[in-house]
């Protein structure tokens, strides 16, 4: 009997290509599995589709189960409309930028787009809804030795005050506070403030905010519940502000050189 288990075969050269094919097997999958969305391509300057590349190049639907009882969700989603921005082309060649044609912080453009997501709220390992306004979680306090910032007025990055904060929002799984709630004057309702946008004036005993103006508060999205927030909204909210730091002032727009 001959003393080896493979004569005549090299061990290496077989696992070698075994290599190779796992790996070719595997870019397949992955370009298959990463064309379930924004497929197919569409032409920037006319608008055509491209071929979709057939079956072998298409993923399958698959579908996952939410938690808490939300249902279902199949990618590719269907039923998707398309929606105009109020932003034209600045030039006629591909990738040319585009310009906000009316409120940019609004309408969602360039770094204040948002994403239409869920409209119910983000959820922690029980079910709960992850923020909510401190006066609503019992069980959460502002350290002692941190300001509350409850109280105190809030400015814009024109030095001008936007208004009073009133409440704070606490993320219950992260422990941190997500949102600032600031009462407008003049009765204009409250709005939600980031919390990462503002910085804390200990010796001022003020919030100010320098991704907007005073007066563009008014402007800030606002929520449908006293009790929680949405992805939705959470999407919208930090679109706002975080658009204003390019669109929030004229001089901001331009190049620094």
């Amino acid at each position: 009997m001959h003393p080896t288990l493979t004569p005549g075969i090299d061990v290496a050269m077989v696992v070698f290509y075994a290599f190779v094919l796992f790996f070719l097997c595997l870019i397949f999958y992955l370009r298959r599995e990463d064309r379930r969305e924004g497929y197919p391509l569409e032409d920037e300057m006319s608008g055509r589709l491209d071929t979709r590349g057939g079956p072998l190049l298409e993923a399958e639907p698959k579908t996952f189960l939410l938690p808490f009882g939300r249902g279902t969700v199949t990618t590719p989603t269907k039923g998707r409309e398309p929606f105009d921005i109020a932003a034209r082309r600045t030039d006629r060649f591909g990738g040319a930028p585009y310009a906000p044609t009316g409120n940019p912080l609004v309408d969602g453009v360039g770094p204040a787009a948002y994403a239409n997501r869920a409209k119910w709220p983000d959820l922690d390992m029980e079910g709960h809804p992850r923020i909510v306004p401190l006066g609503a979680a019992l069980d959460y306090a502002i350290e002692r030795r941190d300001p509350d910032p409850r109280g105190w007025p809030i400015f814009g990055c024109d030095g001008l005050q936007g208004g009073t904060v009133s409440e704070a929002w606490v993320d219950r799984a992260d422990r941190l506070i997500r949102y600032l709630a600031v009462d407008l004057p003049a009765s204009g309702g409250t709005v939600l403030v980031p919390m990462m946008m503002v910085s804390v004036d200990r010796r001022q005993a003020r919030i100010v905010c320098d991704a907007v103006t005073a007066a563009q508060f008014v402007d800030a999205p606002r929520i449908a519940a006293a009790d929680h927030i949405t992805l939705y909204e959470e999407d919208r909210v930090l679109g706002y502000f975080g658009g204003g730091y390019l669109y929030a002032t004229p001089d901001r727009q331009e190049p620094f050189l």
